[in-house]
């Protein structure tokens, strides 16, 4: 049995395949963590969502920002864009089969692993976890955001989870305002400074943070005060590269022409394949 943590997919199935392929995935034995992002930008989101709902039994799956932006057009609460790429999927038959299974998706997952002989704790997010937040924080932030998702309180939290403020817990007036600010943090964050203040402007690579930001790993992260393994996706320009050991960056950009990625974590190798069109 092996345990294999995928960066985005957006979408690009055909990678997918050849990936799975190229570590010999089997249903049977193997395991895959995917970070978010499973759908969006790229060119096969319904062969995508098709595929990954079909092996569910073997996936543990964090919500990213796409799939949530997927949930909130095919509620009604969001139009959709000119780049968005699951149309085919908003006239699929199993619609309302996948707003129910992604609405049930965790934004974290947590997880033992042998980890060359060693037991290790990997921690999965999309985007991240902010330098203030504990284990304990995240577990309780990120399980409040899947019952509401799963909740009455759903349509609303979908029609107002856009937006760049509040950034800082501080600045929060009101529940819908914090619960944005935790998506903020699990889904789309990048930089921040050292308190958790969040910059969404700016997504290049580490040297071009603001002032007084830095990207969130970079800080000195109160979860790991724990002995655990971040892997997170999201950010396509670190092209795998973070310079923390503790922390691992699963994106590899291949909607962007570059390349989809795997991390097999009971030996930290390292499988890709190109993007292929």
């Amino acid at each position: 049995m092996a345990t294999y943590a995928i960066g985005d997919i957006q979408g690009c199935f055909d990678e997918l395949i050849v990936l799975l392929e190229k570590i010999k995935f089997q249903t049977d034995r193997d395991k895959l963590w995917i970070c978010g992002d499973i759908i969006n930008r790229g060119p096969k989101s319904l062969e995508t969502l098709n595929f990954v709902y079909s092996i569910r039994e073997n996936c543990n799956i964090t919500l990213g920002n796409h799939d949530l932006h997927f949930l909130a057009v095919a509620e009604g609460t969001k139009k959709i864009s000119r780049s968005d790429t699951f149309q085919d999927l908003l006239e699929s038959k199993n619609l309302k089969v996948y707003l129910k299974w992604i609405k049930g998706l965790p934004f974290h997952h947590i997880e033992e692993i042998k980890n060359n002989g060693v037991i290790k704790t990997y921690v999965m997010t999309h985007a991240g976890i902010p330098p203030h937040w504990s284990k304990e924080d995240l577990e309780s932030y990120s399980s409040e955001l899947k019952e509401t998702l799963l909740g009455p309180e759903s349509i609303n939290l979908l029609k107002n989870m856009y937006g760049n403020v509040p950034n800082h817990p501080s600045m929060c007036t009101s529940e819908i305002e914090r619960l944005r600010l935790n998506i903020n943090y699990l889904t789309r964050m990048r930089f921040c400074s050292g308190d958790g203040s969040l910059d969404l402007e700016n997504k290049g690579k580490p040297h071009q943070a603001p002032p007084e930001m830095k990207p969130w790993f970079d800080w000195n992260l109160k979860i790991l005060q724990d002995p655990v393994h971040i892997l997170f996706g999201h950010w396509a320009a670190l092209e795998g590269i973070t310079g923390n050991k503790n922390v691992t960056a699963l994106d590899t950009g291949c909607v962007w022409g570059k390349r989809l990625s795997a991390l097999r974590l009971e030996d930290n190798r390292i499988f890709a394949c190109n993007k292929i069109n």
